[in-house]
């Protein structure tokens, strides 16, 4: 794809983790998005940002590692014409305890704080699928009435599957699109921000996802990744490096290709690896293999020590995808847990990625991730929107 001629679109990426939305923005098309600031309290997290697109931004000072209520956004001294963010989700997780008080589920109301100091054309809010049952969705959509704070803005919510848009991995998002009135009323469509159209399909539907124009493309195996790394670790250490981003040092920094470690599994846990077959889980274990807990619970939960599916996407890659017991993180075909290096593949990380921080901190970050793919998706269509609505 060649470059873009007209000056580049800027964005501010809020909660913004490791960089997988950006990073699935500037993929899209060189030059047609520029970062311009970010901001994200982890420090490991907000260095990797930093690592990768701080250059961009004009430097470390533009990526802000701290709590947003803190943040002064006019300082970046730009005009934003797009916000992305996906606010912490752990509060209405369906992984955690669904705590409606949960101060983590206010966070989005820092993330409109900013909106209405930026005022951009487009903001963009990604999060967990139970999102959209929670107060603070409902909160969110009666703010855009007319008497609310976003009254400005015309929201067009989707729950999408990233498998959808080519990513290996069957990972459900809910992505909402807030589209400024005044762009929506200047707009040739007169209409906001729409989500993008799936590119794949699940294989077994058929024809069902068809029209008439466009024929979609089955989904993409986790064998894409599988194919590209080898069945053997030969390291459980991330190389010994140190780097200093922005306010600490930490290890760091490191390539995707150099993600590629194990673990030292014990003879026990190597014996129930050996002993699940393709595409099987906990319940392939014979007793002595098992726990007690398992074999009296033999329904539900058939995701635990699973292997991942050869000829399917993965499941979710979440942040402990490195132990099994977790859920189905076993390698396909190889005796062992997926590492590092292929889960943020399965994210559609590129191979010359920079990382930093501890395996563990690294491992967050890839599981808290947008997949790469599903931003790019979603800039694409962000992209031809805004340029039509430009003037000639």
């Amino acid at each position: 794809m060649t470059s873009c001629t007209t000056q580049p679109i800027n964005i501010v990426d809020l909660f913004a983790g490791c960089g997988g939305l950006t990073q699935g923005f500037h993929s899209f098309m060189p030059d047609a998005f520029r970062t311009v600031g970010a901001v994200e309290w982890d420090l490991a997290a907000a260095s990797t940002y930093a690592a990768n697109f701080a250059e961009e931004a004009g430097g470390t000072d533009h990526i802000y590692a701290g709590d947003i209520a803190r943040w002064n956004a006019k300082d970046l001294g730009s005009t934003v014409d797009v916000i992305l963010g996906g606010p912490p989700c752990q509060g209405f997780s369906g992984l955690g305890k669904e705590n409606p008080s949960d101060p983590r589920n206010k966070l989005w109301k820092e993330y409109v704080r900013v909106v209405l100091d930026l005022q951009p054309k487009v903001f963009i809010i990604e999060n967990v699928d139970r999102f959209l049952r929670s107060r603070e969705f409902e909160l969110l959509t009666a703010s855009t009435g007319p008497t609310g704070e976003l009254r400005d803005y015309v929201l067009t919510t989707k729950l999408l599957n990233a498998a959808d848009y080519g990513v290996p991995q069957t990972r459900r998002r809910v992505i909402v699109l807030a589209t400024h009135r005044d762009l929506v009323s200047s707009h040739p469509s007169r209409k906001p921000l729409q989500h993008p159209a799936p590119t794949h399909r699940k294989p077994d539907r058929g024809h069902e996802d068809s029209t008439l124009f466009v024929s979609l493309k089955d989904w993409i195996p986790s064998s894409v990744v599988f194919s590209m790394t080898p069945p053997e670790t030969l390291t459980t250490e991330l190389p010994t490096r140190t780097c200093t981003l922005l306010d600490g040092m930490l290890p760091g920094t490191f390539r995707t290709t150099d993600l590629h470690i194990g673990r030292n599994p014990t003879e026990h846990s190597l014996k129930r690896y050996q002993a699940i077959p393709e595409g099987g889980n906990r319940h392939n274990l014979p007793e002595e293999l098992s726990t007690p807990n398992w074999i009296k619970h033999r329904n539900g939960a058939g995701d635990v020590m699973g292997r991942l599916w050869w000829d399917r996407p993965s499941v979710t890659i979440r942040t402990e995808f490195y132990k099994p017991e977790k859920g189905r993180y076993l390698h396909p075909k190889a005796d062992r847990p997926i590492t590092h290096l292929e889960a943020a593949l399965l994210q559609g990380f590129p191979l010359d990625y920079k990382w930093v921080g501890s395996k563990v901190q690294i491992a967050r970050q890839i599981g808290n991730a947008v997949p790469v793919d599903l931003a790019k998706a979603i800039a694409g269509d962000l992209y031809h929107y805004l340029r039509a609505a430009a003037p000639h």
